[in-house]
């Protein structure tokens, strides 16, 4: 395949140039002596390394700890359209025998998938997290930190689970991260209201990521500083939920100077109403409700999620920041890949990389997405 005349985005910067594909990986930027190629035009677009989505829980009606293999597969093709490449299908906290059939079903999906965005693994937002910060967690059942049932997730998920969600004050938890990380599963902190000395021994452990920052946490205090202490003078990257109503731009824009663009990772943390109308839905075990786009527990005052998706999480980042696509892009491609330690193969369009790419239109439309080189959503009417 050859991506011909696209503003393309290669070391931070956009050049015209054109991008051939072979194998499902970048092979260079050089035409000479190609032929017979399948070619998409990209006059007048930009191309770019395609979103990486490390947080979301459904979409487009369906909820990942409620879907079949059918529907996840549908999921895939629905973020797609967004321009997601890669993403986490995030397990909420629900039952230990649930737990068991999710991962279960997701691993056996990634090993059979075919279509849309590609599932790099399995993120577990619990069920080792505080009671005090549940937000939209059930909290009958948060459970103390287990190796023996982390480790069962494991076996189920045929070794799928790339993330987890702890809370630093959890029993347990520095047993846990250890293993863990001895294990390469990448280990988060959040729905926490720990001390800061707690959560900066966690980060010592081995703990690289906070979940959903100043969502779901002690806030900040002159005399405790808690997590979002810890997080803001650690090197741990943040995700930052960018749909207005989690987080002020002014506390985006704080983030991002306190940590520098290279630590901040945009996130959806999306539900199953994300790319539909208000109404009546479910995350996991939950009932919710979205009213004008913002989704709230039926029964309770939290927060249940977004209805967020990353192409206009890209756009709320560069109207919030006023900081150009180049930087922006950042916090959606190649800062989760760094996170996921995948970044060798995504994150970025150098050379010898997989060819995941989103192509878009100068008014930030996703025209095109490519996983692996391969056309998985096409939105060019003129083709």
């Amino acid at each position: 395949m050859i991506i011909k005349n696209g503003k393309v985005l290669v070391d931070s910067e956009f050049s015209l140039r054109d991008v051939v594909i072979k194998d499902s990986k970048i092979c260079g930027y050089n035409l000479d002596g190609l032929m017979d190629n399948q070619v998409i035009d990209a006059e007048g677009m930009y191309v770019l390394p395609g979103f990486i989505d490390v947080h979301t829980h459904g979409g487009n009606g369906i909820d990942t700890n409620l879907a079949d293999k059918e529907e996840l597969n549908k999921l895939s093709e629905f973020f797609a359209t967004k321009g997601v490449t890669g993403y986490l299908p995030t397990i909420l906290t629900d039952t230990h025998e649930r737990t068991c059939e999710i991962v279960e079903m997701v691993g056996n999906t990634i090993k059979e998938q075919k279509e849309g965005s590609k599932i790099l693994g399995i993120h577990m937002e619990g069920p080792f997290l505080s009671h005090e910060f549940k937000g939209a967690m059930p909290d009958d059942l948060i459970v103390d930190c287990s190796l023996e049932k982390l480790m069962e997730y494991e076996v189920r998920s045929n070794n799928n689970i790339k993330t987890i969600t702890v809370a630093a004050e959890n029993t347990g938890v520095q047993e846990l991260i250890r293993y863990a990380v001895a294990k390469g599963i990448i280990v988060s902190l959040g729905h926490s209201g720990a001390t800061y000395e707690d959560c900066m021994m966690c980060i010592e452990e081995g703990a690289n990521r906070i979940t959903h920052t100043f969502n779901g946490m002690r806030q900040l205090h002159q005399h405790q500083p808690s997590i979002l202490g810890a997080a803001l003078e650690s090197d741990v990257y943040c995700e930052a939920i960018c749909d207005g109503l989690h987080l002020h731009p002014g506390i985006v824009r704080l983030m991002i100077k306190t940590k520098g663009i290279d630590r901040v990772i945009g996130i959806t943390d999306s539900v199953m109403a994300a790319g539909l109308p208000d109404g009546k839905y479910k995350l996991g075990v939950n009932d919710i409700v979205v009213i004008n786009g913002d989704a709230r527990l039926v029964h309770g005052d939290s927060r249940a999620g977004s209805t967020l998706t990353m192409d206009k999480a890209l756009k709320n980042i560069m109207e919030f920041t006023r900081l150009p696509l180049e930087e922006s892009i950042k916090m959606l491609t190649i800062n989760p890949a760094k996170m996921l330690k995948i970044d060798r193969n995504k994150g970025s369009l150098d050379i010898d990389k997989d060819a995941d790419i989103v192509i878009m239109d100068k008014d930030m439309n996703v025209i095109y997405t490519i996983v692996e080189g391969k056309i998985v959503y096409n939105n060019n009417l003129i083709d």
